[in-house]
């Protein structure tokens, strides 16, 4: 397994926080936007940059990293498919911990039993990038609307409701076409 690449933006290098807790620093960074970021209706644009305002700070079992990121989403309105955008500001907090040593300091393989482990250091590296994906997904609405009362598409035609607010079709309610049967026509 080869540890996260130390150019990538979303790695951070905590080699300055030396293991001593209560020793903290800050990161004010821009990123670019990785690919596949989002969900079915909503994305950050790949390339659109993030900025980053963290907080990385040293305790016994690791080192702490919370903070924000402020990102652009971009998205398809569920009620009448027109794209648009907004700005986002997702929370971060996530605990990585250190990689287990033995009494001569040497890392060590250590099996964690829980159902969610703690994502690890490796070479004194943290990636963001799972951590990031995970706030930017749960915080991205699954059927995102442009505006609270949006009315959407007619169901018959497919028309934007918003250009034509008086649009309608003559229909009859289904339940009833056996008593429409029933009825003569009208003659000329």
């Amino acid at each position: 397994m080869t540890g996260p690449d130390p150019r990538d933006p979303l790695v951070l290098d905590v080699r300055t926080l030396q293991r001593r807790p209560g020793s903290m620093v800050t990161v004010d960074r821009t990123a670019p936007a990785p690919a596949g970021l989002g969900v079915a209706m909503a994305r950050v644009p790949e390339g659109s940059p993030i900025e980053l305002e963290l907080r990385l700070e040293s305790v016994l079992e690791g080192v702490l990293v919370t903070g924000t990121a402020d990102l652009q989403v971009s998205a398809e309105c569920s009620r009448c498919l027109e794209p648009f955008d907004w700005f986002e500001e997702v929370d971060l907090t996530e605990l990585f911990r250190y990689p287990a040593t033995d009494a001569h300091g040497a890392i060590v393989e250590e099996e964690d039993e829980s159902e969610d482990p703690l994502p690890e250091l490796q070479d004194d590296l943290i990636d963001l990038l799972p951590v990031l994906r995970d706030a930017v997904v749960l915080d991205l609405p699954l059927a995102p609307v442009c505006r609270e009362d949006c009315p959407g598409l007619c169901p018959e035609c497919g028309v934007l409701l918003v250009d034509d607010p008086q649009h309608a079709h003559e229909t009859s309610d289904p339940r009833w076409a056996a008593l429409a049967a029933l009825v003569e026509p009208d003659e000329k």
